[in-house]
């Protein structure tokens, strides 16, 4: 092949090589708007991006289900999530995968860091300000405290905090 060939197929390669770029760079940002073909937004909407708290279990759930972009602390290889459920007295968590807001209520997908178990879960928005997760189907959740595995109840209230 002659030197003018390859110059001419070079160039062609690299205009592939930068418009499949483009085109990643388009799909990526376009997801991030679009959720199940509805356009998101935050503006004046935040109930679902938050920390929220169960002081009984002494666990918290930090949540963004409009932009997904929640970095698990110690779990990054997991990359951006919808959010995740944490406890203070174990360092292990459970790790929402997916989640789909309808109204008031998310739909969830709920996974442990270890992808041994799995649950889906539905988290509603309470007139009072609080949040309701309750276990649709799976697996229960299970924190260790002590050296001992507790349960969480199929239904947890958690209040908002700052």
């Amino acid at each position: 092949m002659d030197m003018k060939k390859r110059i001419i197929l070079s160039i062609f390669a690299l205009v592939i090589f930068l418009a499949q770029g483009y085109a990643r760079t388009t799909i990526h940002s376009d997801k991030n708007t679009l959720q199940g073909g509805v356009k998101t937004t935050q503006k004046g909407d935040s109930v679902f991006k938050a920390h929220i708290t169960n002081d009984e279990f002494q666990v918290w759930m930090d949540i963004d289900f409009y932009n997904n972009n929640i970095i698990v602390p110690r779990q990054e290889i997991f990359g951006k999530v919808p959010g995740y459920f944490g406890a203070i007295r174990d360092t292990r968590k459970w790790i929402v995968s997916d989640a789909t807001i309808k109204g008031n209520k998310a739909i969830l997908t709920i996974i442990n860091d270890y992808g041994s178990e799995d649950l889906k879960a539905e988290l509603r928005y309470n007139n009072d300000g609080t949040y309701t997760l309750t276990r649709l189907d799976g697996s229960t959740m299970k924190i260790v405290v002590n050296n001992k595995w507790v349960k969480i109840p199929k239904e947890i209230v958690f209040k908002r905090k700052p």
